[in-house]
């Protein structure tokens, strides 16, 4: 599965590069060059960032389920013990 960005995400993520790269690197880096990096990293680094947040969203997932029958129990036959 491609990870797709949305063009506002996507020019924040070329600027933020081209940044980096100007602050850290001491490097002027152009639209061009920031793409492609941009590109490298959600093909390459991507799909293991997004795997391991589905990964962290199933057991957050697990973990409520797990609370369920606690937080959704209602006492039963308890109208004459009150």
């Amino acid at each position: 599965m491609a990870i797709k960005l949305n063009k506002e995400v996507e020019l924040r993520l070329l600027a933020s590069i081209q940044r980096y790269c100007a602050q850290h690197m001491d490097e002027e880096v152009g639209e061009l060059k920031a793409k492609l990096l941009l590109d490298f990293c959600l093909r390459e680094i991507g799909p293991s960032i997004y795997n391991q947040a589905v990964l962290d969203a199933q057991g957050a997932m697990q973990d409520k389920i797990g609370e369920i029958d606690a937080t959704c129990y209602e006492t039963e036959f308890g109208y004459w013990k009150k």
